[in-house]
C-alpha cells in the first residue's frame, strides 16, 4: 500500500487535537506544560509506543520520549522532535479559543507546534493500522522549553539525534507549504542597568534612572540590525513605585545572524555595549545560544529530494530555504544529522491572537510525514 493512500478523517482529527490545544501551556509554567505532556504520554502510549517520562531540570517541565515496536528497535533510526511549550500565557483560550471557521482552526500552540507534533503521531499510527512497518525505527521526543531557547534540553536531544539517521522537525510549514534545510544562528542577552534612587517627585534631579538608560540602550541596540544580523529587545522589567526613580531595570535581547562569522560580530558588538555613562551601569551577559544550521547539507538535500518527490505525488510543490526563526533543529543540523524542518502544519498567525491553521493540511501533512518514515532507508 502506498503511504499516501492512508485515509485520514480531518474532523475526527480536530476532535482529538482539541485536548492538546485546550491544555495551555506556557514555557514558564512547568506544572502546565507537564499536564501537556501528559496527554501526549497517553495517546502516544495507546498508539503502542513504549514511552519514558524524562523528569525536568532547571524550572521546566519534564520531556517525553516514544520508541515504537520495530524489528530493529534500539538500532538507529528516525527521530522526530518537537515541542510542546508555548508563548501563550494561561488564560489566552479566552481571547484565542479553539474554534474552526470552515478550512481555519484557532488556538493557542496549534500552529506552533502541537499541529505538527499531533500529525506526526497520527501518520505513526495510521501506519501501524494498515499495517505497515517502516524500514527504520522511530522515536518520537517531546520537549518542554524551545521558545526560549531549549536551556534545560539541548543535550538531550543532541543524545537522542546522535542515535538516530534521521531527523524530522514537524515545525509549521513555511508560507507557501515548503520545507526547511537550514537555518539561522540565534543568541540571546540578558541586559541590566543599575542607576541610583531618589524620590521621583522631591528629589528627582538627585536619581539616576535605569529605566532611562535601559530606553537608550534599546534604541541603541536595535539600531545596529543590518540584513545580515539583526538585534531586537523584546522583554524589559523595571520599576513599582512611580514616585521613586528606578534604580535596576532587566531586559532581555535576541540577535539572529546569517552566518556564523556574522554571529560573532553581533555578540561582540553587543558585548562592547557594557561600561558606564552619567552614573548608571550597563552590564550585558550572554544567554543560551542555538548554532547556525548550514543549508544544502548532503544528507538534509537527499531527505528534501524524497519529500519533494512525495508532495509530487500529493499534488503540490515543495520549496526549500534557509529561514530565521530558530528551532530544535538547528541542534541536530548543526551536528550534521541529516534534518528536515517545518514538515508541520500550514498555517498563519503563530505567536499572536490569530494563531491559526488550515485543516485541510492536517491530512496533506500526515501523509507527507507518512511517506518519509515508510521511504527513509
Amino acid at each position: 500500500m502506498n503511504p499516501l493512500d492512508l485515509k485520514f478523517d480531518t474532523d475526527d482529527m480536530l476532535d482529538r487535537l482539541r485536548p492538546w490545544i485546550e491544555c495551555e501551556s506556557p514555557t514558564y509554567d512547568a506544572a502546565a506544560v507537564d499536564r501537556m505532556m501528559d496527554i501526549a504520554a497517553y495517546d502516544l502510549t495507546v498508539a503502542g509506543a513504549v514511552v519514558d517520562r524524562i523528569p525536568g531540570r532547571m524550572g521546566f517541565g519534564g520531556s517525553v520520549r516514544a520508541r515504537f515496536p520495530h524489528p530493529d528497535f534500539g538500532q538507529p533510526g528516525i527521530l522526530i522532535a518537537g515541542h510542546m511549550d508555548t508563548v501563550h500565557p494561561i488564560g489566552t483560550l479566552e481571547k484565542l479559543p479553539f474554534k474552526r471557521e470552515g478550512d481555519i482552526c484557532y488556538g493557542p500552540g496549534i500552529q506552533d507546534m502541537k499541529g505538527g507534533n499531533f500529525v506526526s503521531l497520527e501518520a505513526i499510527k495510521a501506519l501501524g493500522a494498515a499495517g505497515m512497518q517502516s524500514p527504520l525505527p522511530i522515536t518520537v521526543l517531546f520537549t518542554p522549553d524551545e521558545e526560549v531557547g531549549t536551556p534545560s534540553t539541548r543535550d538531550l536531544i543532541e543524545a537522542e539525534a546522535a542515535k538516530n539517521k534521521y531527523v524530522l522537525v514537524p515545525e509549521p510549514a513555511r508560507p507557501d507549504g515548503g520545507a526547511v534545510i537550514g537555518r539561522y544562528a540565534i543568541a540571546r542577552f540578558n541586559l541590566s542597568t543599575r542607576g541610583k534612587p531618589s524620590h521621583a517627585g522631591a528629589a528627582l534631579a538627585d536619581g539616576r534612572s535605569a529605566i532611562a538608560a535601559m530606553a537608550k540602550k534599546i534604541l541603541e541596540i536595535e539600531a545596529m540590525t543590518s540584513d545580515d544580523c539583526t538585534f531586537s529587545v523584546g522583554v524589559i522589567h523595571a520599576g513599582q513605585w512611580v514616585n521613586c526613580v528606578s534604580s535596576s531595570c532587566e531586559a532581555q535581547a535576541l540577535t539572529m545572524a546569517k552566518t556564523q562569522e556574522d554571529l560573532d560580530r553581533g555578540v561582540a558588538a553587543m558585548m562592547a555595549l557594557q561600561g558606564e555613562e552619567n552614573g548608571v551601569i550597563f552590564e550585558v551577559t550572554r544567554g543560551v545560544t542555538r548554532p547556525v544550521w548550514e543549508p544544502d547539507q548532503p544528507g538534509t538535500m537527499a531527505m528534501f529530494d524524497l519529500a519533494k518527490e512525495l508532495c509530487a505525488e500529493l499534488g503540490f510543490d515543495l520549496t526549500s530555504a534557509s529561514a530565521g526563526g530558530g528551532s530544535d533543529g538547528n541542534f541536530t543540523g548543526y551536528m550534521g544529522i541529516p534534518t528536515l524542518d517545518s514538515l508541520g502544519v500550514r498555517g498563519r498567525g503563530l505567536h499572536t491572537l490569530g494563531e491559526q491553521i488550515d485543516v485541510s493540511s492536517l491530512a496533506e501533512r500526515a501523509k507527507l510525514i507518512a511517506g518519509l518514515l515508510m521511504r527513509l532507508e
